[in-house]
């Protein structure tokens, strides 16, 4: 028989608290990494000194401890879950929001987020986090804090495209989608795309897709094809960093899909400032 680990309610509380404060003032590594590549490769001089100075942007936040932008976003939290831990002293949701609770509070982090879409009332904690579980094998607890701001969450779309639309249709969704953002989301931006699933499952493809930040091509040839397809037809597009032109309109485009229903082509687009950020710990 599998034996039970107990987890403490308020290690997970502690955990949240330490990732929301580091994602929001350490960019990952392979972001930074994209960045440099972007700033060796792009011929535009206005465009070569705005990547400049987003990456000296990026060194002093973490030197300094204080957020990469000021819009330190909603916390979207995903938790994976084994199936052979049990929580102690509270629930999964209660602790996670007192984590991001306390670190906005401790990290002096822009508290964003409003109970009631329409009254538009500060919850003034920036809670509730926005939570995914899922239940996994084992007895770990792996959470990651992706901090999601709104410039470029304001620029995602979902589409139920028909299976007649097929390949182009996806491409051309994709690429309409970056160019009716222009330079609202921030650029250089990182795209996570989701297609197949079902309304909601797409959006949260395009989110994980975005979040997970993937090393590498994607593990089917077919669609690390499509990937770089996409990444060279945006970058075509002119927008440039900040908006300011040059060939550094996105960096990564990652592309996540699920089975689908014969009648359906879902395809949504969650897109990333060149802050993409987040953090993981596993307890």
């Amino acid at each position: 028989m599998e034996s039970i680990r107990t987890i403490p309610s308020a290690a997970i509380t502690d955990c949240v608290a330490r990732l929301c404060i580091r994602a929001c003032t350490v960019l990952p590594g392979q972001v930074v990494t994209l960045l440099e590549a972007a700033g060796r490769t792009e011929p535009y001089p206005p465009a070569q000194n705005t990547l400049r100075l987003i990456r000296q942007n990026a060194v002093v936040a973490a030197t300094k401890n204080v957020p990469i932008c000021q819009d330190t976003g909603m916390a979207v939290v995903f938790a994976e879950v084994g199936q052979d831990v049990h929580i102690a002293g509270g629930t999964l949701e209660d602790a996670v929001n007192a984590g991001v609770a306390r670190g906005y509070a401790e990290g002096w982090l822009r508290k964003s987020v409003i109970r009631d879409p329409l009254r538009r009332q500060n919850t003034g904690d920036n809670t509730p986090a926005v939570l995914h579980v899922r239940l996994t094998a084992g007895d770990h607890l792996k959470l990651t804090v992706s901090p999601k701001g709104f410039g470029s969450e304001n620029m995602s779309r979902l589409a139920m495209l028909t299976p007649a639309d097929g390949l182009e249709g996806v491409k051309a969704f994709v690429l309409e989608t970056v160019r009716l953002a222009g330079a609202n989301p921030c650029p250089p931006i990182m795209l996570g795309v989701g297609i197949g699933g079902t309304f909601e499952q797409v959006a949260l493809l395009a989110k994980e897709a975005l979040v997970e930040l993937r090393e590498g091509p994607h593990p089917d040839p077919y669609y690390a094809a499509l990937e770089e397809e996409l990444l060279s037809s945006i970058n075509r597009l002119g927008i440039g960093p900040q908006g300011f032109g040059g060939r550094t309109t996105a960096l990564s485009v990652r592309i996540k899909t699920a089975p689908t229903h014969i009648a359906g082509l879902p395809v949504a687009v969650n897109m990333g400032c060149h802050v993409t950020r987040h953090a993981t710990e596993t307890l």
